[in-house]
């Protein structure tokens, strides 16, 4: 076991898959004699040279039209994106191109490529700096969309995205790249959770918290302070959500009652709505209350000096599961 930050398990994935498959590549802006603006390909360059870690141009539509290509060529990149609001200029690519291909070809053609992106807040950057663009993708049928949220996950998660067959959106939270966690760095695919499966990270019987990538944590953090007033929450980290397990998420409902669903992105049409809808339609006749919704407001990311009050934290998560009793 090692303990390792988030960010260096995704390095350390990353190095696996690449030792692995010598079809792996890694590219984007500054991922080689940098190693990333936040060194998450740290000395890949240095360790397995130009060609298989490669600093592109600043153009994210020819980093991901390139990738494409490449894919098609039989190999398997590894897109970064430097900061998730820098990926609308890729996103004909994404979705026109790289959803499309294999439906538009009878299944013939498949590229596994995965555009990782930094995301969420809580780092004190501006816009373009701080967005959570996943329901974008979500909406989008021929993508997978997965979430980390630790370093376990944050290891295992990679190496599988990059080993499936289909492109891959990998949202990495930014503010959790320095938390710290033990990883077993010898253990294989049939150790890990599979890549689109849920995991319950805090059991409870009153209520269950719905989170994914960096909003999971401050659920965590929520439940505690609930515990201590005799309240126990059940933290369900999605991981995946397109596909979406939902058996997981139903199964904790239609035990608990009641449901918060939490993430940064703003509400409004945001992915918890789809969430709510799914929860709502299947757990009806189990619910004690309306599933309530968390996250951020229908404005453009703030300056960094009140990105506090933007984002989800722990007493507007406690207020809402007080709200789920008043019912």
């Amino acid at each position: 076991m090692s303990t390792l930050t988030l960010g260096k398990a995704l390095n350390a994935g990353l190095r696996k898959a690449m030792e692995n498959d010598p079809k792996v590549l890694v590219m984007g802006e500054d991922v080689g004699k940098l190693g990333g603006v936040f060194r998450i390909t740290d000395g890949l360059q240095k360790d397995f040279g130009e060609e298989r870690v490669i600093d592109t141009p600043l153009a994210e539509s020819g980093i991901v039209g390139t990738a494409i290509g490449l894919a098609l060529r039989g190999y398997r990149p590894v897109v970064e994106i430097q900061f998730d609001g820098f990926v609308f200029p890729a996103a004909d690519q994404i979705i026109t191109q790289l959803a499309k291909m294999r439906m538009r070809s009878l299944g013939a053609l498949e590229l596994p490529v995965v555009v990782r992106i930094p995301c969420g807040g809580g780092i004190g950057a501006v816009e373009h700096h701080s967005e959570s663009p996943e329901a974008y993708f979500t909406h989008t049928a021929g993508l997978r969309v997965v979430a980390c949220s630790n370093p376990l996950d944050a290891y295992s998660m990679i190496q599988q995205a990059v080993a499936s067959p289909d492109p891959v959106i990998f949202f990495e939270p930014k503010r959790r790249y320095w938390d710290k966690a033990e990883v077993d760095t010898d253990a294989g695919a049939a150790d890990w959770t599979p890549l689109h499966r849920a995991a319950v990270v805090r059991p409870g019987e009153h209520a269950t918290l719905l989170a994914y990538g960096p909003a999971v944590k401050t659920c965590l953090e929520a439940a505690g302070a609930a515990a201590e007033e005799g309240r126990e929450l059940e933290v369900i980290d999605l991981r995946s959500l397109n596909p979406l397990d939902i058996g997981t998420a139903t199964d904790s409902v239609n035990r608990t009652g009641r449901c918060v669903v939490v993430h940064e992105a703003p509400v409004f049409n945001g992915y918890g709505a789809e969430l709510a809808a799914r929860i709502t339609e299947k757990c009806f006749y189990r619910l004690e209350s309306p599933v309530l919704r968390v996250g951020g407001f229908s404005t453009p990311y703030p300056p960094s000096r009140i990105e506090d009050h933007y984002l989800p934290d722990l007493d507007r998560i406690l207020d809402a599961v007080d709200r789920t009793f008043a019912w």
